[in-house]
């Protein structure tokens, strides 16, 4: 089975296969700060996107689409930005500020605006949506290179969006609660791309860290493939 044929099986939330639908391992994590996510179109569409699973994941959130025919959509974004205190743009502009600066200096909440797409339409949207054209931009600090093994990344160092976002709030929510927020980020994309790569059949079932739901080992998402094996942990 193609990975884009029959979207009626796949789960509306996490977009994986409905037998590998991983939204029951999705709590809701409570931050202080808030996010912004600014999804390209196109970009959300696809089923192995992760801004939108970490929106999904954050109770302090929000998701507005751009990249449509109707340029009124750009100006519901700009509109949603305007008196919003405390914005910044995770965005690797040359006049970008470390988040870590940013956050030292700011005296209340501060909302994460993250635009989601490929590198050419994130650039595309911040120049022509005005919302974000004013906003001043942030750079993460370095870290552990990306886990995300869905897509060739094309600039060294790259990051997907939920790995990006998931190091900003390490920083935002400070020493007490940023480490477990990024961790609880984190432990859900892994299973997202484990359980991707395994549909993908690049995973074998004797690789999988964190296993499958039962409903997986009833049927098999893979197509023609034999039933899983009892012995897959859960």
């Amino acid at each position: 089975m193609s990975r884009r044929a029959h979207p009626e099986r796949r789960c509306p939330g996490c977009r994986l296969h409905l037998a590998l639908c991983l939204c029951r391992d999705v709590a809701p994590i409570d931050t202080v700060h808030r996010l912004c996510l600014v999804i390209h179109a196109a970009e959300a569409n696809k089923t192995t996107n992760s801004g939108l699973l970490a929106a999904r994941s954050l109770t302090n959130s929000d998701v507005r689409t751009i990249g449509h025919t109707r340029p009124e959509d750009d100006d519901d974004v700009a509109a949603a930005l305007v008196d919003r205190p405390g914005c910044v743009l995770l965005f690797p502009a040359d006049d970008a500020r470390p988040l870590a600066d940013v956050v030292a200096e700011a005296s209340g909440p501060l909302t994460l605006v993250v635009p989601d797409g490929t590198w050419a339409q994130t650039q595309k949207m911040r120049r022509r949506v005005s919302g974000l054209q004013a906003l001043p931009c942030v750079s993460l600090p370095p870290g552990p290179p990306t886990a995300y093994h869905l897509r060739a990344e094309p600039k060294d160092g790259g990051l997907s969006t939920l790995e990006a976002i998931a190091r900003a709030l390490c920083l935002l929510e400070g020493p007490q609660a940023g480490p477990f927020v990024e961790a609880t980020l984190l432990s859900i994309f892994a299973r997202f791309v484990e359980r991707t790569l395994w549909m993908r059949g690049q995973l074998g079932d004797r690789d999988l860290v964190y296993g499958l739901p039962d409903a997986a080992r009833r049927v098999s998402p893979r197509g023609g493939q034999a039933a899983l094996r009892s012995s897959v942990p859960g």
